[in-house]
């Protein structure tokens, strides 16, 4: 068995009981062994032992929401109203996406992603097998989907279905277990009803759970109230979609009577703040969700409507944002933003054994450098990792124990060969939009 250990580090457990403890950490295989305090064996009984001078760790962090091959189209839509930029930016350069476009895309994000910390990632898109397969040879973490929108004919739509069935039941499971599946209906202005519920119908043939976007904008509220006479929290539970466990993106227009509803359903929410933002989308009632005992958690979308894939900065913002409008400084506490980005976010996609430093739990660990001035005094290294730190001060990266980002180089994906690729998958997508 493989074991290794840290000594001298710091560690943020995300824990509500010991939420930052100083000593060691022992790790054997894919499991955490022991959190702080001194090393249980002598050094000689460790394969590795890494000295965590001058390093705070801390779970890796856990992205909800997110369409990584996007990352293609960053800065080619920005300053724009979600309908517009989605109809005149997104959708028309996305029709032409390959295969090959979703590897490059995906695999680019994968090493933003890990090179800022994160070690699981939701994404919801196309060419889902393209995606899996980045993440298999990545070594960290993905909850995935393939995101159907049902404006279509009816085999088109029963064409996607299938694929959107065949891959949840190839990939879930997979990757020694790094890999699960959700069925993902992309939302209710993009899926008629009867093809909805055909899709609740498939989660529950293949007992998987259900994500989508919801209530993102004051406009989809009010064109879900025209097209169908009802706004889309109750909308999509008359379709079943919350009888299924379910995970919504955004959720920003809500009354209290739908708060209530999701509560009763268990429905889990994925605050994008940065994205919101951007799009001009409107800010989600955060502080009403958590007082009603809903999860939760934290996520980029996309990096054409963020622009970056760096969880401290959405853990930031929702810890600052929600003090600003509610004039609140307790409406989201440091501890809290930071359990919204590891622990609430493995639980709000059924991840069991993810999220914080505890025995028992997985090895998914990150290293941030503290020794740089914005660290200093060492006064509550809580708020520190909310209030000062950023993805470019991550180090080292562990996924089930093994070492994916070593002094900030990738050790599993060709840096520069996916960066010269995705290079040339975007001149040949610019030139085939401007023909």
């Amino acid at each position: 068995m493989a074991k290794w250990a840290i000594t001298g580090g710091m560690f943020a457990t995300a824990s509500d009981t010991a939420p930052f403890v100083t000593g060691s950490m022992v790790v054997e295989d894919d499991r955490i062994v022991s959190v702080g305090g001194e090393l249980p064996e002598p050094k000689e009984a460790y394969e590795t032992v890494i000295d965590g001078k001058h390093r705070l760790y801390l779970p890796g962090l856990i992205n909800t929401h997110g369409h990584a091959a996007m990352s293609l189209l960053r800065g080619i839509g920005d300053d724009l109203a979600l309908q517009v930029w989605l109809q005149e930016k997104m959708w028309p350069n996305e029709a032409k996406f390959t295969a090959e476009d979703v590897k490059w895309g995906t695999q680019l994000s994968i090493i933003e992603m890990l090179k800022s910390g994160t070690t699981t990632f939701v994404d919801m898109y196309d060419h889902m097998h393209e995606v899996a397969l980045s993440v298999e040879q990545s070594g960290m973490r993905g909850c995935l989907a393939r995101g159907v929108i049902g404006l279509c004919p009816p085999d088109v739509q029963t064409a996607k279905l299938n694929d959107a069935m065949g891959f949840a039941r190839d990939w879930h499971g997979k990757a020694d277990g790094r890999i699960t599946t959700m069925m993902s209906p992309h939302a209710a202005y993009t899926c008629p009803p009867d093809y909805i519920e055909r899709i609740v119908q498939a989660a529950h043939d293949l007992g998987l759970p259900l994500h989508t976007h919801m209530s993102e904008t004051a406009r989809e509220v009010a064109d879900n109230v025209a097209q169908y006479g009802s706004r889309p929290v109750a909308h999509l539970a008359k379709l079943g979609v919350f009888s299924r466990p379910c995970l919504v993106a955004h959720a920003v227009h809500l009354t209290d009577e739908e708060i209530d509803l999701l509560c009763r359903y268990d429905v889990r929410v994925s605050h994008n703040p940065g994205s919101n933002l951007k799009l001009a989308s409107g800010i989600a009632r955060v502080p009403e969700l958590l007082a009603a005992g809903i999860l939760v958690s934290l996520g980029t979308d996309s990096s054409a409507s963020n622009n970056n894939l760096d969880m401290f900065e959405e853990m930031r913002l929702a810890a600052l944002l929600h003090k600003g409008v509610s004039g609140d400084p307790t409406a989201v506490p440091a501890a809290k933003a930071l359990q919204m980005g590891t622990r609430d976010a493995a639980a709000s996609i059924w991840l069991n054994g993810v999220g914080t430093l505890a025995p028992g739990m997985k090895a998914d660990v990150i290293g941030i450098d503290i020794d740089r001035p914005h660290f200093f005094p060492r006064s509550d290294m809580v708020s520190h990792i909310v209030y000062s730190a950023s993805g470019a001060d991550v180090r080292d990266v562990w996924v089930d124990g093994r070492r994916l980002v070593q002094d900030g180089a990738c050790l599993t994906m060709d840096e520069e060969r996916i960066k010269f690729e995705f290079e040339r998958r975007y001149e040949q997508l610019m030139g085939a939009a401007s023909a």
